[in-house]
């Protein structure tokens, strides 16, 4: 942290003393209370004392102001960046009648259609609803590799202030002025507006009890004090109170939220609520999908197995005629194996000139090209063993004993057949089987899935942290399962839709669960909404990022595995320094009552275990410690405890050995150092 970020946490710092600000940290409230009367007290009657304890506790406050606006300064750099991306923005939008006219960015609203042109700033969050370019999205996610937008399918959505490269491209804005993603993640950076999560209020309340018992306590000792003949000046009470509330933890709670969400934003992950942060550290069930997240994605085909009594050169054939439209990686690792790995020769133009290609899809599950003397299709095993049936063809005994093997080891079957197209068939319907004849099942393709490197080892990390995980994929259930028992996953849902992710997620939740996972389509829209932590990719659907309460900017699915961890890490260590705190106040017992009831009660001089040198000394060195611990703890809130996965009750153990015992041993160390010193100065000895 520079100097110059530093001097401005200081000035935010003092600004916060502001009573209206610090009601929100009723801890630290009453810790300003308590130095104003203070500062009253020495006026009235002064003493080294007096001022000593007003200068200390004005400290104190200040320290945890500090604390926060250290926090919140940390993204101050990187709103400014974003903020200069934005700057005078001008559209360029689409009237009713077609007709351009430029009007400032501030000016669109949900529901306009603007033009951008290569080299133009996108002026506002939308989806592409014509054309298609490349987008630098550098300004967002720090990547500079361009990324493709497009009209249709699941990578429609751009955001304002990003950069058109080339082409041109019609966008729908789906933001208003003032809401767009490029605003809300400034204010995530800034820690501007933030919520308190439930937990955070939770935690509040608990220490504002906590507070009020010990204030409770401490105005009961003055009637006691008096009555035994050891009166004590508002000076001693006032510190006593301040000392025994847990003032470390209410001064480093807002920083540690904050804290947490900006490791976030580190990893270009954008947050929608800290409630998401605290969610991920509790998810006990995690959705993958199994195409690029568990598996690189992009399936290659190994091995083109032929049947029917066909040689492997004809099969090889006619899998590379059936794949020369098929524009998918896997189409294309199909011609590649026919030609490098088989010795093909790439068809000539000439041969598919009068051909009709007719593109895969989800509903027929199979691709096909229609030539004049020939029909070959490719595609699911059950949607082509129906075809060729209907075409005359009869099925191989050795299929259903190939496919089998093929999907017991995690691998994929796309079967191949051809028939001769009758003459007179309709030409429009391309994939009717009643217009072909002598129809012949031809050979099986394999395409193999291919985990992505180190998957198997975090699945296993996933596993030591209590976390169930679950691959979510369209594939048959003997593919699924292989795949799964190869990369480590506790189970799996086969053939899945969208309402079955859906209805999955509810169980889970329903069984007690915290649920995330991960989406980037339309149809994952209602899942993610249903998750409790919903990870969408930039590179998703409008609709996808507004269900959602995470976006990643890398758009990377696996990375919602590291949104667990540095959800845990946030409630750990919130958790280790609430230990630290209580058990602190516990130890500051030991500095200030003997110091209050020595003179009256000489017996309790064998508390006086740390052998302070007097009252005053006492009570003033354990209010400098109170304040100095705040700022040793700082860098932890702010970089959080370091976290192992682990089992939540072996967590739990090292917590409180660490940070439980360490409370309680450290205010002996630092408050006896502390007197050495205060002792030395006239009026404390």
């Amino acid at each position: 942290m520079n100097s110059s970020a530093l001097l401005a946490a200081s000035g935010a710092a003092l600004q916060k003393l502001d009573p209206r600000t610090m009601i929100k940290t009723p801890v630290m409230l009453i810790v300003e209370l308590g130095c104003a009367a203070t500062l009253v007290c020495a006026l009235l009657r002064p003493s080294v004392f007096a001022f000593g304890l007003a200068a200390w506790l004005f400290l104190t406050v200040v320290f945890a102001n500090f604390a926060e606006a250290l926090a919140e300064g940390r993204g101050r750099a990187q709103a400014d960046a974003l903020r200069a991306s934005r700057s005078s923005l001008r559209a360029q939008r689409v009237g009713p009648d077609g007709g351009i006219e430029e009007v400032p960015a501030a000016e669109l609203h949900v529901g306009d259609t603007v033009l951008v042109r290569a080299g133009q700033v996108i002026p506002g969050d939308g989806d592409v609803v014509e054309g298609a370019a490349t987008v630098d999205e550098s300004a967002i996610t720090g990547e500079s590799a361009p990324v493709i937008r497009e009209s249709g399918g699941d990578r429609t959505a751009v955001t304002g202030g990003t950069t058109v490269l080339s082409n041109e491209i019609r966008i729908a804005i789906t933001s208003q002025p003032g809401s767009t993603f490029m605003d809300r993640l400034i204010e995530l950076v800034e820690g501007a507006n933030r919520k308190k999560t439930p937990n955070e209020t939770a935690l509040d309340i608990f220490l504002a009890v906590l507070t009020v018992v010990f204030a409770l306590a401490v105005v009961a000792l003055a009637p006691m004090a008096w009555f035994s003949h050891a009166p004590q000046s508002l000076l001693v009470l006032i510190a006593l109170l301040v000392c025994l509330i847990p003032t470390t933890i209410g001064a480093l709670l807002s920083a540690i939220g904050i804290a947490g969400m900006d490791r976030l934003v580190k990893r270009n992950v954008l947050a929608m609520s800290g409630r998401a942060v605290e969610a991920a550290g509790d998810v006990s069930t995690l959705l993958l999908d199994k195409t690029g997240t568990i598996t690189i994605g992009n399936r290659e085909a190994t091995d083109i197995i032929p049947l029917g009594g066909g040689s492997p050169r004809d099969a090889a054939y006619a899998a590379q005629l059936s794949s020369l439209a098929d524009e998918t990686p896997e189409g294309r690792s199909i011609v590649r194996l026919a030609e490098t790995g088989l010795g093909l020769a790439p068809v000539p133009e000439d041969a598919y000139a009068q051909a009709r290609f007719v593109p895969f899809s989800a509903a027929t599950r199979m691709s096909a090209i229609r030539l004049p003397d020939r029909t070959v299709v490719k595609g699911a095993a059950s949607e082509i063993v129906a075809w060729a049936r209907a075409a005359g063809a009869e099925v191989p005994p050795e299929l259903d004993a190939i496919v089998s093997r093929i999907s017991d080891k995690g691998g994929t079957a796309l079967v191949i057949a051809e028939a001769t197209p009758l003459a007179g068939a309709d030409p429009a319907a391309e994939l009717a089987p009643e217009g072909c004849a002598h129809g012949r099942i031809v050979g099986v393709i394999r395409l193999t899935d291919i985990l992505k490197p180190g998957m198997v080892e975090r699945f296993a990390q996933l596993r030591r942290m209590g976390i169930k995980t679950v691959m979510i994929t369209g594939d048959n259930a003997r593919t699924a399962k292989a795949i799964a028992r190869e990369a480590g996953v506790d189970d799996f849902l086969a053939e899945a839709k969208p309402e079955d992710k859906l209805a999955l997620i509810r169980r889970e939740q329903e069984a007690g669960a915290m649920v995330a996972m991960t989406g980037d389509g339309t149809n994952d829209a209602p899942a993610l909404a249903q998750a409790d932590v919903g990870l969408a990719m930039n590179t998703g659907t409008q609709a996808a990022k507004e269900a959602a309460n995470m976006v990643d900017l890398d758009s990377d699915p696996t990375k919602i595995i590291e949104i667990v961890e540095v959800g845990k890490q946030l409630l750990i260590t919130r958790g280790a320094l609430t230990t630290f705190s209580i058990a602190n106040d516990l130890a500051k017992y030991f500095a200030i009552i003997p110091a209050m009831f020595m003179a009256a009660f000489p017996g309790l001089g064998l508390l006086n275990i740390m052998g302070l040198a007097s009252p005053e000394s006492a009570i003033t060195s354990a209010v400098i410690f109170n304040a100095l611990v705040i700022v040793a703890l700082i860098p932890l809130a702010l970089r959080g405890v370091s976290y192992t996965p682990s089992t939540s009750s072996r967590l739990l153990s090292r917590n409180l050995l660490i940070y439980g015992l360490g409370g309680l041993i450290a205010p002996f160390i630092g408050i006896k150092l502390i007197d050495l010193v205060v002792s030395l100065i006239p009026g404390l000895a």
